[in-house]
């Protein structure tokens, strides 16, 4: 019996994943609003009630998709859970970041552009979501520029706020750049030479 629930869970995890993987590709596409739960379902070979049950709406499969998003990154860059990295190793780790992304993520980063742009207005789904979610990853990096200050590959008057708004400022923008323009833009040598420059006016 447990391994024939181990094998009903597998399935389960793997459907799950094929839903999620649609979704990804259909909302970088037409956006949200302009595909719906029936749409995701037949292109993962499933039902949209099933898409429910396993997410219990349009706006929860959303939000595993933001989830799936983030959780790749990370894995990906084999950032330890509540890692503390210096300056260079997390300037390392856009560059990383960005390298994979212009091969194998593009979907996803226009999914991320995409719903930013769709939930500017207070009064959207996903509004709140990607607010949160900016502040903390201004939050991560103005700790790191804080930590960077303090061990001296910073100066110690930078202001860490302020450099974190600039740095996450870049990363939008270069994003929405390149996506617009792939063939001009080349996204991984707009990172290095950002983080080059950046460590560099830290360090002049």
């Amino acid at each position: 019996m447990a391994g024939v629930k181990g094998q009903v869970q597998k399935r389960g995890v793997e459907r799950r994943r094929a839903m999620v993987d649609a979704a990804i590709e259909l909302f970088a596409r037409h956006g949200v609003r302009g595909t719906g739960v029936a749409a995701v379902a037949e292109r993962a070979g499933t039902t949209a009630s099933a898409v429910i049950h396993h997410f219990g709406s349009k706006d929860g499969l959303v939000q595993a998709v933001l989830q799936e998003a983030d959780r790749r990154a990370l894995e990906r860059l084999s950032v330890p859970v509540n890692a503390e990295p210096t300056l260079e190793q997390a300037l390392d780790w856009l560059v990383r970041d960005a390298e994979h992304t212009a091969v194998a993520e593009r979907d996803l980063a226009a999914l991320h552009t995409t719903l930013t742009a769709e939930n500017l207005g207070p009064g959207s789904a996903l509004h709140t979501w990607f607010l949160n979610r900016g502040r903390a990853l201004r939050s991560h990096l103005a700790a790191l520029f804080a930590r960077a200050a303090a061990d001296g590959s910073a100066p110690a008057g930078v202001a860490p706020e302020v450099l974190a708004a600039e740095a996450a400022a870049f990363l939008e923008g270069v994003h929405l750049l390149w996506l617009l323009d792939p063939e001009q833009i080349d996204l991984v040598a707009v990172h290095r030479s950002y983080t080059d420059g950046l460590i560099a006016r830290l360090r002049g």
